[in-house]
């Protein structure tokens, strides 16, 4: 196998295939993620997306943001409004918004309720026009970064390429020969709780220590309340894709399982922060005793 590995979206990167990836492809990748951060990213206020902040009313997306919508229409209602990508707003008043303040800047707040705030459909010319009734942010990380893996992904290998890993710190899609993947604690970086074996699928996880800031604060919230979650320390969810096994990995931290399970496949390690772990029975043979 042959990698190549770079910085992009504040995380390290790694795409391995059987043969090196050309120039031609390394550079559509690149142009790729620019433009999906360009698109989406709340840190830069050159962003689309960041127009919404600034009271725009209306903006126009890329056309490929359709299923990521889609899906957070979806984990909203699942999960009684408690993952809701207008949680941006309540993670700027924690501190974690352009400039890493990572200094509360007001109490916390719930974020505004998804399906009466936000209005979206694909455009006659193949884009996204998304419209918010408010000036509000928008934060599509509980699921935005499985999503651009698996654009790279689809990328790849209708290039041609074979046995395609792409690697995006927590988030992995695959396909060809199978991979076995540590679990990282979430108390311990340089411990795995468990193995998995990662083959034609996506394994995404999401933990409250990647992303972590003053006394008790974290990137994981619960948009009704603003605050974040506390019972919950670590999940790992493997699904079809990568944006599927992202999304349900946030999800997890905020329902139960089996509210989900009533409308995705996937299978999922969930860690509580008394350490006692759940999971399905597909991935009862993964933990260490």
């Amino acid at each position: 196998m042959e990698s190549w590995a770079f910085e992009a979206i504040g995380t390290q990167w790694e795409i391995s295939a059987e043969a090196p990836l050309d120039a031609d492809t390394r550079a559509a990748v690149t142009g790729l993620v620019s433009e999906y951060d360009q698109a989406l990213s709340r840190f830069r206020t050159d962003s689309i997306l960041s127009g919404l902040s600034r009271g725009e009313g209306t903006v126009s997306l890329p056309g490929y943001t359709a299923e990521l919508f889609s899906l957070f229409d979806s984990l909203d209602r699942l999960t009684d409004g408690r993952m809701n990508p207008l949680v941006g707003g309540s993670l700027e008043l924690l501190g974690y918004g352009p400039g890493y303040r990572l200094t509360p800047q007001g109490p916390a707040a719930g974020a505004p309720p998804w399906p009466e705030a936000v209005r979206w459909e694909s455009g006659a010319s193949g884009d996204v026009r998304l419209s918010l009734d408010r000036a509000g942010t928008l934060d599509v990380g509980a699921a935005g970064k499985g999503h651009l893996v698996d654009l790279v992904w689809e990328l790849v290998t209708g290039r041609g390429y074979a046995s395609v890993v792409v690697d995006a710190g927590s988030d992995m899609r695959h396909c060809g020969p199978g991979l076995r993947v540590g679990l990282e604690h979430p108390f311990d970086p340089n411990q795995a709780i468990g193995v998995v074996h990662l083959q034609d699928r996506a394994l995404c996880a999401s933990a409250t220590n990647r992303r972590a800031w003053g006394n008790g604060l974290h990137h994981v919230l619960d948009a009704s309340t603003g605050l974040p979650v506390k019972a919950v320390a670590a999940t790992w969810v493997l699904a079809r894709n990568a944006l599927t096994a992202d999304g349900l990995a946030t999800a997890l931290f905020l329902t139960d399982p089996s509210a989900l399970a009533a409308e995705f496949e996937f299978d999922y390690v969930r860690m509580f922060s008394d350490g006692r772990a759940e999971y399905s029975p597909a991935m009862a043979g993964v933990l260490f005793s």
